[in-house]
């Protein structure tokens, strides 16, 4: 089954529905897409209208192919409420139009409509006040940002937001990640933290309280319990301790305590119940941990002074702190055992478990050289992070509730620190780079950052191809890569110029053809000329070479060359150098390698 993303509700599968022979080929699409889980076709048992009545208590959502006069009419009978009904989405059997019949907000019609639009290259057609005016959705929004919506007139909300000309609405943002308020589609509101403020229409916080509140995953709670502790008493405890500080469980990120508890039954009933994750940590991880509370009797019997506080500070993440020392709970009744808990407070927001990080390859530069899967994800994602120029050539697709994060060119890792940082926080984050983000872009770094983190306190990872520079500069070309290959980077900044001479060398040796990445730059003037030096190697100097430059952009420019006579002076950063080998040729503006080497049978 398709994971649901964190942006949508969890709920039960996504089914698509087809009523006619022609919805076939679309229902196929959608899911080589991923887009729906299973299937019911006209020619399918049960038929697709059995089906829909059969799912639609349990069904996350419905993709039907079809006409929205059908569906509208098939679904009346079965409607009972905003809250409860599950999202329906109407694609045309050609995939030009993705609609949100219902459930834009609440069930996530809308965030779907998106991903499948995307994915066809079709458009979502958004019909709601919010989506019109280019603002936030109030009642779904946070679910992109790891919160979980708490009391209010949502309704109410909603109807205040849609007003034309209206005041600002007022919001206050007390707790979990301030940076959705820098949003584009967060300009109409008027924000603050300030308790005194006119009563605010929307509040982000950890605390339950009036109006309407997102709760952000701000708190671990941290606990402790003797064997075959009863499930009633956990209950008990973390029901009181919450209500005693007016703490909103929505706001519960997940559960942790020492790993000689992983099998104990009532904390796992615990968690599965309220569907709150669990971080196991070791004694001497515990042990390291400076706690207000520390027990002699517990470090004699567990190896460290503190299971319930310590386990809750590791769990909440760096900057951490304790809202609530440890809270002890005895047997009462019919139950056993005795437990402790302790309530600690993330600095923002971590919700590890509930991000997303996703290395998105966008292409070497033009829309259309993006793939669909790449366009799902950034339509999916909270947060696009990347170099300034490659976000600039995807900024047509991004929008207004979708947060832009430009880095510098040269700080890689100061960018895959954030994307996981966020992503850790309980975000859908796309990293982007340019081209492949696996070919010599951030997707090693940013999995080498992601192993370093506890296994149990990582965000989903995910590496979603893109076309690479050398891939177009082949097409562009011709067909110079129909033998063994091989790329090169000629920067020295990160590999010391004796390997990358090393592996020139082989790669003469071996007759590889040759693509040359970041081939020469303003203090890196000598090393292409040294390169093209030991490609002579082994090959005539009538070698056909290949200057792609600003490939998939506005300036592109392909130009054919010869080994013996290549205009260095004219290659830059942004150009990629490609070297045919001793069997290619050119021929009226076109290379190719053979597939084999003359004398060679051709397989």
């Amino acid at each position: 089954m398709t994971p649901t993303p964190a942006s949508l509700p969890a709920r039960g599968l996504i089914w698509g529905l087809g009523f006619s022979h022609g919805s076939a080929p679309m229902l196929e699409r959608l899911s080589q897409a991923g887009l729906i889980d299973a299937r019911l076709g006209p020619t399918d048992q049960p038929l697709p209208r059995e089906g829909l009545v059969t799912h639609w208590s349990s069904a996350h959502a419905f993709v039907v192919v079809g006409a929205c006069g059908l569906v509208t009419r098939l679904i009346a009978p079965l409607l009972s409420g905003k809250d409860s009904d599950p999202a329906v989405v109407v694609v045309d059997p050609q995939g030009r139009f993705a609609i949100p019949l219902l459930g834009g907000h609440g069930a996530g019609a809308d965030q779907l409509s998106h991903r499948i639009a995307a994915s066809l290259g079709g458009q979502a057609v958004l019909t709601g006040a919010s989506a019109a005016a280019g603002r936030l959705s109030l009642d779904s929004f946070g679910r992109g940002w790891g919160w979980r919506r708490g009391a209010g007139d949502w309704q109410e909300l909603m109807l205040a937001a849609g007003r034309e000309g209206g005041p600002s609405l007022q919001v206050e943002a007390r707790h979990g990640s301030p940076r959705w308020l820098a949003l584009d589609a967060a300009a109409h509101l008027q924000a603050g933290a300030n308790s005194a403020m006119a009563k605010p229409a929307m509040v982000v916080d950890i605390h339950t309280g009036s109006g309407c509140r997102w709760h952000p995953p701000s708190l671990w709670l941290g606990l402790g319990c003797e064997r075959d502790t009863s499930l009633g008493l956990l209950e008990r405890l973390v029901d009181q301790t919450l209500a005693a500080q007016q703490l909103a469980p929505q706001a519960v990120a997940g559960l942790a305590s020492i790993d000689r508890k992983a099998d104990e039954p009532a904390l796992l009933a615990l968690a599965a119940q309220r569907q709150w994750p669990v971080r196991w940590f070791d004694a001497a991880s515990l042990a390291a941990v400076a706690v207000p509370t520390p027990s002699a009797a517990v470090a004699k019997e567990m190896g460290t002074a503190s299971v319930a506080e310590a386990a809750a500070q590791l769990a909440a993440g760096p900057g951490a702190r304790l809202l609530q020392t440890k809270q002890i709970a005895h047997a009462q009744g019919a139950e056993r055992g005795a437990a402790t808990l302790a309530v600690a407070l993330a600095e923002g927001q971590w919700a590890p478990q509930r991000g997303q990080l996703h290395l998105v390859g966008s292409g070497p530069g033009s829309l259309d050289l993006l793939t669909g899967d790449a366009r799902q994800t950034l339509a999916a994602a909270t947060v696009w992070v990347g170099y300034g120029l490659y976000l600039d050539l995807l900024e047509p697709l991004r929008r207004p509730d979708q947060l832009r994060w430009d880095g510098q060119l040269t700080e890689e890792r100061a960018r895959c620190a954030l994307a996981l940082e966020l992503a850790c926080q309980g975000l859908n984050v796309a990293l982007v780079s340019s081209g492949d983000s696996g070919i010599y872009a951030m997707a090693g770094l940013a999995l080498e950052l992601w192993l370093a983190q506890p296994a149990d306190g990582r965000p989903s990872f995910a590496v979603h191809p893109g076309i690479s520079a050398l891939q177009l500069a082949a097409a562009r070309a011709g067909a110079p890569l129909m033998h063994d290959f091989c790329t090169i980077s000629l920067s020295d900044r990160l590999t010391p110029w004796a390997v990358i001479e090393r592996r020139l060398q082989a790669a003469a040796e071996g007759d590889f053809v040759v693509a040359l990445y970041n081939p020469r730059s303003l203090g890196r003037d000598w090393q292409l000329a040294r390169a093209r030096e030991l490609l002579l190697v082994g090959r005539p100097a009538s070698t056909p070479v290949v200057l792609a430059r600003q490939l998939g952009r506005a300036a592109e420019a392909v130009s054919l060359h010869t080994l013996g006579e290549l205009p260095v002076e004219q290659v830059d950063m942004l150009t990629l150098v490609l070297v045919g080998n001793s069997s290619s040729y050119a021929k009226d503006g076109r290379l190719v390698t053979p597939r084999g080497y003359p004398g060679a049978e051709l397989s």
